[in-house]
């Protein structure tokens, strides 16, 4: 199934000259039933409240070796590290990002479509679900860079054209993540609350963006007050281990200056019911590896 193109109502205006405002979410968080999947009443009440799930030993040793060994091989391919796919980062010429990579990958393909990866996304969204974008992270020892806070719901709504938060990501980490080598860092329930930034899209934007951030995320005082508010859960966790998250949560990480480097799998799944639309703050869409238009069910 390919894309349309079409307009909707837009109710989470962002990018505006008025400036940066907060709006109640208007979606569901927790979109199907107990019955209709792993997770409990229990967890799917917890992750409607909190927004994120912690995943203990998602994939086992064995399939954790064969992605590094991947990793190894994707980001030290020539042709790889100069496909517009790739994103280096500047100080230090190393791969920070490598996207659309469950295309690229037999190994990344079949997680992708892994029962026990694509079970959660359809219970939590309620549908069939589809890749809006996958992404390998690397963040090398003494020169990872940070990701500053941000909701990504936000951008792809913006740039991507993706209309409701029906969309839900799984980071499925490859190294031990600790508390001081740049893991994730969630601000708990700041998925019901949108944050509609300032300032319109530049042209190109993913070009800058997915370097350093800049169009799109909350200016310092909205971080404070949701920090204070929500306060800041740091997610540790093992190799293997895996972290499912609401696409309107608060979130980022520090760099990494330990000796210790964190690299993680990263799939976007949006229900087939949210299909991408034209962009709602953007005058064109990303190009299709950053944002799918690409709309098959996997798994």
């Amino acid at each position: 199934m390919t894309a349309t193109t079409e307009h909707v109502e837009d109710v989470y205006p962002t990018r505006l000259e008025e400036g940066f405002s907060a709006i109640p979410r208007q979606d569901p968080v927790i979109w199907g039933t107990a019955a209709e999947g792993p997770m409990d009443q229990q967890t799917l009440d917890s992750f409607d409240e909190r927004g994120y799930l912690a995943i203990p030993d998602v994939i086992a040793p064995e399939e954790v070796e064969e992605l590094r060994a991947e990793l190894r091989r994707l980001s030290n391919d020539p042709e790889i590290r100069a496909d517009e796919r790739t994103i280096i980062e500047p100080s230090s010429q190393e791969v920070r990002s490598i996207f659309e990579v469950h295309r690229t990958s037999d190994i990344v393909a079949r997680l992708a479509a892994d029962p026990r990866v694509v079970g959660w996304a359809r219970q939590i969204l309620g549908s069939d679900v589809y890749i809006h974008q996958s992404r390998i992270n690397f963040k090398p020892g003494f020169d990872g860079g940070s990701f500053y806070w941000h909701s990504d719901f936000e951008t792809w709504h913006a740039e991507d054209g993706l209309p409701r938060m029906r969309t839900v990501s799984i980071s499925i980490s490859l190294t031990d993540n600790h508390s001081f080598n740049g893991p994730l860092m969630i601000m708990p329930g700041t998925h019901k609350t949108y944050v509609s930034c300032g300032g319109a899209t530049p042209e190109d934007n993913y070009k800058s963006s997915l370097v350093m951030q800049g169009a799109g995320t909350p200016d310092p005082e909205t971080v404070t007050k949701m920090a204070d508010s929500y306060g800041i859960d740091v997610l540790a966790g093992a190799a293997g281990s895996a972290v499912m998250f609401d696409c309107n949560c608060m979130h980022g990480s520090n760099g990494n200056i330990t000796p210790y480097p964190r690299s993680n799998v990263f799939l976007v799944f949006n229900s087939v019911e949210n299909t991408a639309v034209e962009p709602f703050s953007a005058p064109k869409p990303r190009p299709t590896f950053i944002g799918a238009r690409d709309f098959t069910p996997v798994g």
